[in-house]
């Protein structure tokens, strides 16, 4: 179910609201934001995994971001330091 269209990825979301209602679709997107697996989803909605990476390609975008720690952000600084003194 390649979906790329504004109006089809709309079609696929009033059909999901319709067959589970607006709330089920609320804590679907709660759970995909939240990252929680694909079978346990499929396991709450009765569907298959497949099912569920269709919706959260459908729905949404995974966005991955890579924080460095603070204390690695020290060390760079203090290096930065050191090569300019």
């Amino acid at each position: 179910m390649a979906v790329s269209s504004a109006k089809s990825r709309e079609r696929v979301a009033r059909n999901f609201i319709r067959t589970y209602g607006r709330s089920r679709f609320r804590r679907l997107l709660q759970a995909l934001a939240a990252n929680e697996s694909g079978q346990a989803i499929a396991d709450e909605f009765g569907v298959s995994r497949e099912r569920v990476r269709q919706w959260k390609n459908t729905f949404g975008t995974v966005i991955t971001l890579y924080q460095v720690h603070p204390e690695i952000e020290r060390i760079l600084r203090e290096r930065r330091v050191a090569q300019t003194a």
